[in-house]
Formats: structure tokens, sequence, C-alpha cells
């Protein structure tokens, strides 16, 4: 994601109609995780698959260290490279708060206990956000139920959308998300539930 733009390198003009309603969602996404997982300046955030820019370009101020599976040379802070299925860097504990956002449905379903477990291990806390698997766009590709078809349907169809790798994408439904973290809020566009949401404040 590059920063001020989340559909910055989508292909095609989906991308450029969805950044209005992608940049609102992220406000308020921002704002819900301030106010339910009671965070300031002071609080110790680890941002798991942060990207370039991550939580902290939002919220420069705070004490925020970025994680990634690649290098993040970009990233404006603290940074480690490491694998969160594997063995994350930091001791037991070491911050308040875990914010993974829409990373979790980029893991492969046998890796993500090992991703909750090591999350939860070095958090106290955690913020974890990742789209409903029952809303009708698909947020990576932006094109309607292309996570609903089939493996080889799909691969096609995605072509014609935003960008994303049709294969690393898999969409969670809520109950996956609340075994590995516990109860499960809606984020919600109009009446539809956008994403799941899983906070536990430090």
């Amino acid at each position: 994601m590059t920063q001020g733009r989340i559909y910055a390198r989508a292909r095609g003009p989906l991308g450029q109609f969805a950044e209005p309603f992608a940049a609102r969602a992220r406000r308020r996404r921002l704002a819900q995780f301030l106010g339910l997982a009671g965070v300031g300046p002071e609080t110790r955030i680890l941002d798991v698959g942060c990207g370039g820019f991550g939580l902290r370009a939002s919220l420069p101020e705070f004490n925020i260290t970025g994680v990634d599976v690649v290098e993040r040379p970009e990233y404006a802070g603290p940074f480690v490279r490491a694998d969160a299925t594997q063995h994350l860097p930091f001791e037991d504990g070491e911050f308040d708060i875990g914010y993974a956002n829409s990373v979790i449905e980029h893991i492969p379903p046998a890796l993500r206990p090992a991703f909750a477990s090591e999350l939860r291990r070095v958090a106290r806390g955690w913020y974890v956000q990742t789209p409903a698997l029952g809303f009708p766009i698909e947020p990576h590709a932006l094109l309607p139920a292309a996570h609903w078809l089939p493996r080889a349907a799909r691969r096609r169809y995605w072509r014609l959308g935003a960008g994303g790798d049709p294969d690393e994408v898999q969409l969670l439904r809520r109950g996956e998300l609340e075994l590995l973290f516990g109860p499960a809020i809606r984020e919600r566009f109009g009446p539809l539930t956008k994403s799941w949401v899983c906070v536990r404040a430090p």
C-alpha cells in the first residue's frame, strides 16, 4: 500500500473508482482501533504485515514497530524482517498490542494458527481485521463474487480486476477468525458486513 492511496498499484479504472470508499473505510477503521483498543502514543504497537508504510503512516507519533516478510526500506520507523507464522524475534509480551490489518487472508490456512499463536505470544492485546467472505465485492480484485468462484474460474475472472494473486488470497469466515482471536465484531458497509474485526485491549 502506497502512503495516501490504498489502490495505488491497481490495474485499470477499478482502483481509482474504489479509492475514496477505501480511504473512508480506513479512516473509520483507524478511529475504531484507537477507541476499542484504548491505545495512545505511549502504547507499544507491533504492526504485523506492515507493508511500506502501514499504521505508522497514519500515526507517526506513536510507538510502532513494523514487521513484514520482505524488506521495507521505505518504512519510516523501527522495522524487523520476520515471518510471523514462524518465530518473531521478540520476548513474550514485549508489545502492548499486535495490529494486523488485512493480513491473515494472505496466510495459508494451515499456517494461520501459528500466526495467531505468535501474535498472541508477543503482544498482550490485539486488533486483527480481515475482509468478510460474505461481502459481495472481493476487496483485492475489486470484482463481484470473485472470491466465491471455483479456483479455475476465479483465476480467469481475476484478470479483469484491479490486481493481486488469486491463489494467495483466501478470505475467512467469521467462525474461522474467532477460533484464532476470539469474538469478532462487524465492520459494516451499509447493511452488509464488509470486514470482521477481533479486538482485545491490552
